[in-house]
């Protein structure tokens, strides 16, 4: 771990001054955005335990520690995006983060795209649970061309003889 300058997480620090801290024991994070990131730099570094002790212990009955190591090792993880994070405002133990984690398996580019859940328990905060969310409805700015329409470019012929 020596080695590591930049946090995997994107941060801008130096992983000592970002997320080692918590993955080491060191420190507990602070909000839930500080504890995605230290998971994702525990999946880019591959260390297993970190993710498994910050599971929120009511989740840990099913927790795959072997498909989630097996997950961290096939991947080489490009970046984390960060997208909103949001708070409970009925509870100051309820965050939600929601991230893009980038990476590659065999050559292929995969996104991750989850809106997380974290809950605080006894002054700690921890992952609850994880929804993906899917790509938003595609919205139209213009009226949809039909196969039998004139094609939109000009030439007079039908669409699909023609763009289509």
């Amino acid at each position: 771990m020596n080695d590591i300058t930049d946090c995997p997480c994107g941060s801008g620090l130096a992983y000592t001054e970002c997320c080692e801290p918590y993955i080491s024991g060191a420190s507990k994070a602070p909000t839930p955005e500080a504890l995605m990131r230290s998971r994702y730099s525990a999946y880019a570094l591959q260390i297993m335990p970190y993710l498994a002790s910050t599971l929120h212990p009511g989740q840990r009955h099913d927790y795959d520690e072997a498909g989630a190591a097996r997950w961290a090792e096939e991947s080489e993880w490009d970046k984390l995006e960060i997208i909103e994070v949001a708070t409970d405002p009925a509870s100051k133990n309820t965050g939600i983060v929601e991230f893009k984690a980038t990476y590659r398996r065999q050559s292929e580019k995969l996104v991750h795209h989850e809106r997380a859940e974290f809950r605080k328990k006894d002054g700690t905060w921890y992952f609850f649970d994880g929804k993906m969310v899917s790509p938003g409805q595609v919205r139209r700015d213009m009226p949809k061309v039909g196969r039998n329409d004139p094609c939109l470019c000009g030439s007079g012929k039908k669409y699909k003889k023609c763009c289509g």
